[in-house]
């Protein structure tokens, strides 16, 4: 059963915030919180809380182990951006663009394998 959890209007760039994502998608939840504990970007807190938050939402399942959930999906979609601006010299004006984020996570546990698979991980014929 997948959970998932967001955190919408996250005040960081989807361009800076998608390079995290890639960078934990597939691990194991425990592991992704280490990495991103000493990953030193602005997103990778935004998103150890958000796989916090789906770490809460499937303890409240009877019988999930929290320590086999595996990130099945991480995403970042656009925010609405914030239209500021900047007086410059000769009576100019520049506009600066404050872009959000939205950020999604579903951990699910993995998918039990094929005995083929196993067998032709293990090393042996099927």
């Amino acid at each position: 059963m997948p959970f998932q959890a967001s955190h919408m209007y996250a005040h960081v760039t989807p361009r800076k915030a998608r390079p995290i994502a890639d960078l934990v998608r597939g691990l194991n939840a425990g592991r992704a919180l280490e990495m991103l504990n000493f990953n030193p970007r602005r997103a990778s807190g935004l998103f150890r809380a958000v796989i916090q938050s789906a770490l809460a939402n499937a303890g409240q399942q009877q019988g999930v182990n929290l320590s086999k959930l595996v990130i099945r999906e991480i995403f970042v979609n656009e925010g609405p951006l914030q239209k500021r601006g900047r007086p410059v010299a000769r009576g100019r004006f520049h506009r600066i663009m404050k872009k959000a984020s939205h950020l999604h996570v579903v951990l699910d546990e993995p998918a039990a394998k094929k005995d083929g698979e196993q067998a032709q991980k293990a090393g042996g014929r099927v």
